[in-house]
């Protein structure tokens, strides 16, 4: 199996997460509830760092086992707060953000080590 071969599972997670984290901010800003906020943040903290380490991943970097540690973390914050909502976009987001974080947490002990 070649390299790109065993991170596709994580990157297609990282894709779907991306997705689902922008449409539940954009849903959550529509909505017009402010007890949606600290929600649309984190999903577009979500997003952010999704679309980083795809980009990580997709080019092999040295470095994407750091970024799928950190994309595991936020990803998991997201989920906590996406789970607080009975919205059904609320509820994908927590999904998807769930299984791309147990995706990266695969790649996440791959970090780069710096040369003494």
């Amino acid at each position: 199996m070649s390299a790109q071969e065993d991170l596709e599972p994580c990157l297609t997670a990282c894709a779907q997460a991306l997705l689902a984290t922008r449409h539940c901010a954009n849903a959550c800003i529509r909505s017009g509830d402010r007890t949606l906020e600290a929600c649309a943040l984190i999903d577009l903290d979500c997003a952010a760092i999704c679309e980083a380490t795809i980009s990580a991943l997709s080019s092999e970097s040295p470095h994407h086992g750091d970024f799928c540690a950190l994309c595991a973390h936020i990803c998991r914050a997201c989920a906590r707060e996406c789970a607080q909502h009975q919205h059904a976009h609320c509820r994908r987001c927590a999904q998807a953000c769930e299984a791309c974080a147990a995706a990266c947490e695969v790649h996440a002990g791959e970090r780069h080590r710096l040369a003494s």
